[in-house]
């Protein structure tokens, strides 16, 4: 419905900002209501929700963010106040990457998140969230490999897929082979 908002920040509270977009207030629930500034200009990238009691505007510093709370809602067992609780102590890239891996322990630090709960959204998650896939940190021999890879003549998308279980830790010669014979499957 909404992409984004665009006004001044004319109230900062905990758990949300009032944002003045032509002289209507809008109230936007966000996780980190302090990373905005009182009397300054701001693009909040909002998600419209509604519910029986109720409709609330969620709004978040970057659509990345943005994106990341609407994966988390479509999560079994995932509302908004869990989503809003990952991303206020979490940053976007660091919680992607523990769904990617699986890391059910960092995923679990989160006020309302237990194990199950940590299990059930990288379940739900892991290889859906496609929008930062080339901001998941790398080492830099998964990067060599990915440039062997181009240089034989792969295509990106036989890449991406070849190299998302290779163990970074290992020299890239033997990565080049574990990709190669991941590729010939």
């Amino acid at each position: 419905m909404y992409n984004y908002l665009q006004g001044m920040v004319v109230e900062i509270k905990p758990d949300h900002i009032t944002l003045d977009v032509h002289d209507v207030g809008y109230q936007v629930f966000t996780p980190n209501a302090y990373e905005f500034h009182l009397n300054e200009p701001a693009k909040v990238f909002i998600h419209f929700y509604v519910r029986e009691d109720a409709i609330l505007l969620y709004g978040f510093k970057t659509d990345e963010a943005k994106q990341l709370f609407i994966k988390l809602l479509s999560v079994k067992g995932i509302g908004p106040k869990s989503a809003i609780a990952i991303l206020a102590t979490g940053n976007v890239q660091d919680v992607i990457g523990a769904i990617e891996i699986g890391n059910v322990k960092f995923l679990s630090k989160f006020p309302g998140i237990g194990p199950k709960a940590s299990q059930q959204i990288i379940l739900d998650l892991k290889g859906k969230l496609s929008f930062e896939e080339d901001r998941i940190p790398r080492h830099d021999n998964i990067r060599e490999v990915e440039e062997a890879l181009q240089s034989l003549g792969y295509k990106a998308k036989e890449i991406k897929k070849a190299v998302k279980h290779l163990d970074g830790s290992k020299p890239t010669e033997q990565l080049v082979k574990d990709a190669l014979s991941q590729m010939l499957k």
